[in-house]
C-alpha cells in the first residue's frame, strides 16, 4: 500500500470507530511500524484533522468524526459578519491560531455564489472595527499552542518573564485567555503541578510533547 493510500485509510478508520486505537494497534492493522504510524498522524494533523489522544477504557487516538461537515449556507449577511469578525481577530492578534482561522474564512467565501460574493466584499467595506492590537508572537509557537490545545497535549516551551529570566517548562493548556492588548494562556506546570498564567507573547519557543495513550483499563 502506497503512503497516500495508507493515510487515507487510517483517516477513515480512524472517523469510522466510536473509540480511540492505539499506535501499536494501527501499526498492526496496516503492516507498519508504530514509528510509521506517529509520521502518518502528524501528516493528518498537519492536514487539520482534529485528531486527539486518550487515556483508560477505550482509549487511544481518535478523529473526531465531524472533521468532514456537511455543505453550509450562507447568506451575504452571514458572510459578511463571519469574515468581519474573524478578519478584526486576526488584525488585532487575539487569536494563536491565526492560520486555521484565515483557513476557514477563505472557506465561508468560497462557499458563497458569484453574486453573493461581489455583496460580501461591499457589506465589508461598510465595517470597521478599531482597537488595540495584541502583542506581537512568534508564529512557530502559536502553531504549537494551537495543536497542543486542539488535541489536548502538554507543550515544552521557553519563557521569559518580566525580569527577563529564561525557564523552560512542561505544562498543560487549561485555557485561552485574550484582553485587549495581550493573549494568555492558564496552563498547569506539569513539574511544579502549579497553575499560572503565562503571557504568549512572552514565550521564545514551543514544542507539542506527544504522549502515547495509556493501556485500556480492566
Amino acid at each position: 500500500m502506497r503512503r497516500t493510500e495508507r493515510l487515507f485509510a487510517l483517516a477513515e478508520y480512524l472517523r469510522g470507530r466510536r473509540t480511540g486505537v492505539t499506535a501499536e494497534a494501527l501499526a498492526e492493522r496496516f503492516n507498519v511500524t508504530v514509528r510509521t504510524i506517529y509520521r502518518d498522524l502528524d501528516t493528518l494533523r498537519d492536514a487539520s484533522m482534529p485528531l486527539s489522544a486518550e487515556r483508560g477504557r477505550g482509549g487511544g487516538y481518535a478523529l473526531d468524526r465531524s472533521y468532514s461537515l456537511p455543505p453550509v449556507n450562507f447568506t451575504a449577511r452571514e458572510a459578511a459578519l463571519i469574515v468581519a469578525l474573524g478578519r478584526f481577530a486576526i488584525e488585532m492578534r487575539l487569536l494563536p491560531f491565526t492560520d486555521t482561522l484565515d483557513s476557514g474564512l477563505d472557506k465561508v467565501r468560497a462557499a458563497l455564489s458569484t453574486s453573493a460574493q461581489r455583496e460580501l466584499l461591499t457589506r465589508l467595506k461598510e465595517l470597521t472595527f478599531q482597537g488595540v492590537p495584541g502583542l506581537p508572537s512568534k508564529k512557530a509557537v502559536r502553531a504549537a499552542i494551537e495543536r497542543a490545545w486542539f488535541e489536548q497535549q502538554p507543550i515544552r516551551m521557553t519563557y521569559v518573564d518580566g525580569n527577563f529570566i529564561e525557564t523552560t517548562r512542561d505544562v498543560r493548556i487549561e485555557s485561552v485567555i485574550m484582553d485587549r492588548h495581550e493573549t494568555r494562556i492558564d496552563a498547569t506546570d506539569l513539574h511544579a503541578g502549579e497553575r499560572r498564567h503565562f503571557r504568549l507573547d512572552r514565550i521564545e519557543h514551543a514544542e507539542v510533547l506527544r504522549i502515547q495513550p495509556g493501556p485500556a483499563n480492566d
